[in-house]
């Protein structure tokens, strides 16, 4: 450090920063990706200032030309960044400052680091929740469209990872669709408390200068002014949403991770997945691993972590702002960063998933799962759906004693067990009836799965519209 104190607010100490506390309490090597926020805010705040007549035309036209020069110079990497100068916002103001002279200085009237932080973050989180929705819905879009192609495919459903009963390939898709379904709104909605401008309430308690908060917002796209001033400058509730946004869409992402890393195994067999989303073994020539779904599971663990972080960094805080608020920024930085590749892959991957239409055709024939089918058969019948719960067991008993799926059984070795059974019971024994017996809405049958799918489509336009 020099042997000054720092310019922007050492007016009152005897002695510099320690070197040491000044890297210590800098934030400006994670913090300057708000560049382009903070000089968009801080455009929107000399405007505003003119109007008021804070600032004259010329001051103001100085300003924004120098904020130009300034953001030119970070995006072609020249811009001499400094520690001593702690975060992204002074060293963007010495900046200026050092380009138009005296008139830099004056930006600062009427705000103060504190809401100028928060405007910031809200500014950016609000971008890049726009391009995570994007992806989101690139990746609904692409389910959608696997889900219909894959509309009659029939597969093995499961409960306890046992054999249940037989569903078809675009069915179990689109249940992973109706999760993303209720991510997307989440996501939307946590938007909405994002829009907010704390911009004005200065450091804790407003400003004595005649500023109007409505032309700041409106010049920055915000929905509304933040109410109090007090909460405006220590909120971080905003973060914490979209943190347990994230957390709930990695959740999602990682069970349809763990179900991708089954069904490319030997032992399932039921897809192939494009060799651009593996990777090989350096020790075994046969192996071609799942990394793409793989790393998402584990990354999920990583969000959860970032959540935990910011419950906890807020969880003891009194009003208003505290230096533990510059803890928020990393671990939102790295759940947006996280969230945003997680999307990408799978949105990239999804739509190039083939099915192995015979594997999953044998899997569901295996374990009886035309079990419940049968029992529905008897209840249809006139059996008490308890005593025909009994007859399939023990029909099932048979079955596994003689290795044989309860459709390869002859008729006279299923009317042991009931008179009520007649040689139709075989339709209701088959994958195709029973996937399509189930014909009503949420149901298996493929003619079912494709209207679903066409109202999933539909649904997603309508929300993208509306956003």
């Amino acid at each position: 450090m020099s042997n000054t104190t720092n310019q922007s607010w050492g007016g009152r100490f005897s002695e510099p920063t320690d070197a040491f506390v000044a890297r210590f309490t800098a934030s400006v090597d994670f913090d300057r990706r708000l560049y382009h926020h903070d000089i968009r805010g801080s455009i929107a705040h000399a405007t505003m200032l003119e109007r008021v007549g804070v600032l004259t035309s010329d001051e103001r036209e100085a300003i924004m030309q120098g904020l130009g020069e300034v953001e030119r110079e970070i995006e072609a990497e020249q811009f001499p960044w400094s520690v001593e100068l702690e975060d992204v916002h002074m060293n963007i103001e010495a900046r200026l400052t050092e380009k138009i002279g005296i008139t830099g200085k004056k930006l600062h009237t009427g705000r103060s680091r504190n809401d100028q932080i928060a405007t910031d973050i809200r500014l950016y989180l609000r971008d890049e929740i726009d391009i995570v929705a994007a992806e989101l819905a690139r990746l609904r879009e692409g389910l959608i469209e696997l889900a219909t192609r894959e509309a009659d495919t029939i597969m093995p459903g499961f409960t306890h990872l046992q054999s249940a009963q037989p569903v078809t390939f675009g069915h179990h898709l689109l249940a992973w669709q109706e999760m993303l379904t209720r991510d997307h709104e989440r996501l939307l909605d946590c938007r909405k408390r994002v829009n907010v401008m704390p911009l004005g309430a200065a450091a804790l308690a407003g400003t004595t200068y005649p500023i109007d908060r409505h032309v700041t917002a409106e010049l920055l796209g915000f929905e509304r002014p933040a109410e109090n001033s007090l909460d405006a400058v220590s909120d971080r509730d905003f973060a914490i949403e979209f943190g347990a946004f994230a957390s709930v869409l990695l959740m999602h992402l990682s069970r349809m991770s763990e179900e991708l890393v089954l069904w490319t195994s030997a032992q399932f067999d039921f897809i192939d997945l494009p060799d651009r989303f593996c990777t090989g073994s350096s020790i075994m020539p046969q192996k071609k691993n799942p990394d793409v779904p793989e790393l998402v599971r584990g990354k999920t663990g990583r969000v959860y972590g970032h959540l935990m972080g910011l419950l906890t960094l807020m969880k003891s805080q009194p009003l208003a702002y505290n230096k533990d608020n510059q803890e928020d920024k990393e671990p939102l930085f790295d759940t947006l960063d996280t969230v945003q590749g997680c999307l990408k892959a799978f949105a990239d991957m999804v739509p190039a998933i083939e099915a192995k239409t015979d594997n999953m055709f044998e899997a569901a024939r295996k374990g009886f799962s035309t079990a419940t089918d049968l029992a529905d058969y008897l209840v249809r019948a006139g059996v008490a759906f308890r005593d025909a719960h009994e007859i399939v067991g023990q029909a099932v008993a048979l079955g596994l004693r003689e290795q044989k799926d309860l459709s390869e059984m002859s008729l006279d070795e299923l009317r042991q067990f009931s008179d009520a059974i007649q040689a139709d019971v075989f339709e209701v024994l088959t994958l195709e009836g029973s996937v399509a017996a189930r014909n009503h809405i949420g149901g298996t049958a493929p003619d079912q799965v494709r209207a679903a799918a066409q109202r999933a489509r539909d649904a997603l336009a309508t929300l993208q519209q509306e956003a």
